[in-house]
């Protein structure tokens, strides 16, 4: 079944400092009694729990996770979530959650047991939402978490979401994966670009500040990056509104892919098929718009598509097997690929349905 880009609401948190601290402060003061929070390394030393369970896999993974303050020059910041990626101090997490403070401004990231490293951009890619830094000067004996295999994921496997919500550090969630492949356009209406990503959905609750927190399977390995959440609004802070049960990761095989890139040029590479489609939604496919920005050629002179023999026009409906219902939907899907990779283009022009193969071409930094 064929379902409507989600538009959705990443999901750092702008104001989750605050309002993790009345959180915690209503808890300690107010007349349910003392509070019911408990950080991560106050846990109980001798319970112990078996591995297989949520809470030994959150026992064994959150030492691996951080918490992210960004400053930016200008005064602007917010809170979200990242995870060990290498022993060499690498974290992985959102580009939504460093940006503000990636060119002029401070970044740290504070571990489970409270200690805190200033950290630096490696790279970012505004459009896959995947960011690298680097703490600046990593403690021994760091623990990457265990990368799975978001391709071999079911639909109803377990979930376990780690992160910040609302600056509250050390959160676990658990749910099930809802859907696959789920087309999701995100932003956070500070600009007029999107991230496009063929998500992971999931149940699990996610809230402002589990931005770049991982989303594991069952056995502790990461399966997603917790990125954003359709979200009906209202509550404390119009774009602070909280889970509905709706949110969205992006798989971890391409966030390790544009993770691998970032680490080693600094720039992320997006595969293209070097043609503008039409980014209305619910259209029936993604139609070659008639021409570029500018006034540019819409189908680019010996670039792949042309290749290939598309024209302005005609209206993709198949990547390979999966139906494109939009020209987000397509974006989402070349994305999960990697340059020089071969791919079947299903597209309809004067009422006939043909395909072509298409060798995707590359684009390097976000334009």
């Amino acid at each position: 079944m064929v379902a409507a880009v989600a538009v959705a609401a990443l999901v750092a948190g702008g104001i989750g400092g605050a309002l993790g601290f009345w959180a915690a402060d209503r808890n300690d003061n107010g007349s349910s009694g003392s509070s019911t929070t408990v950080s991560a390394s106050d846990s109980p030393r001798d319970l112990k729990r078996p591995a297989g369970t949520v809470a030994g896999v959150a026992a064994k993974a959150l030492p691996s996770v951080v918490t992210i303050d960004a400053q930016g020059g200008d005064g602007e910041g917010g809170t979200g979530t990242g995870f060990v990626y290498d022993k060499e101090g690498h974290i992985l997490t959102n580009n939504h959650v460093v940006a503000s403070a990636a060119e002029s401004g401070e970044l740290s990231a504070t571990f489970s047991d409270g200690k805190k490293y200033a950290a630096e951009v490696v790279g970012r890619a505004q459009g896959y939402d995947v960011a690298v830094l680097k703490l600046k000067n990593p403690p021994a004996g760091l623990t990457p978490l265990p990368l799975g295999n978001s391709e071999s994921v079911a639909v109803g496997d377990s979930t376990i979401a780690i992160g910040a919500p609302f600056g509250l550090s050390n959160t676990v969630t658990t749910g099930i994966i809802s859907a696959k492949n789920r087309p999701v356009a995100s932003g956070d209406g500070s600009s007029s670009k999107n991230s496009y990503m063929s998500a992971l959905q999931t149940d699990a609750s996610i809230n402002p500040g589990n931005s770049g927190g991982p989303l594991l399977d069952a056995t502790g390995a990461v399966i997603g990056i917790n990125s954003a959440i359709q979200s009906t609004g209202g509550g404390l802070g119009q774009s602070q509104a909280g889970s509905i049960g709706l949110g969205f990761a992006i798989p971890i095989n391409q966030a390790k892919n544009v993770a691998e890139q970032l680490i080693k040029t600094g720039k992320p590479v997006y595969p293209v098929i070097g043609a503008t489609v039409s980014m209305e939604e619910k259209t029936g496919g993604a139609a070659i718009s008639p021409e570029g920005a500018a006034g540019t050629p819409s189908v680019t002179p010996n670039g792949p598509a042309a290749k290939a023999g598309l024209k302005p026009g005609d209206v993709i409906t198949k990547f390979n097997d999966t139906v494109i219902d939009s020209g987000p939907t397509l974006i989402g899907e070349i994305w999960t690929r990697k340059p020089g990779e071969k791919v079947t283009l299903t597209y309809e022009r004067d009422g006939k349905t043909s395909t072509a193969e298409v060798t995707l071409g590359q684009r390097e930094g976000d334009s």
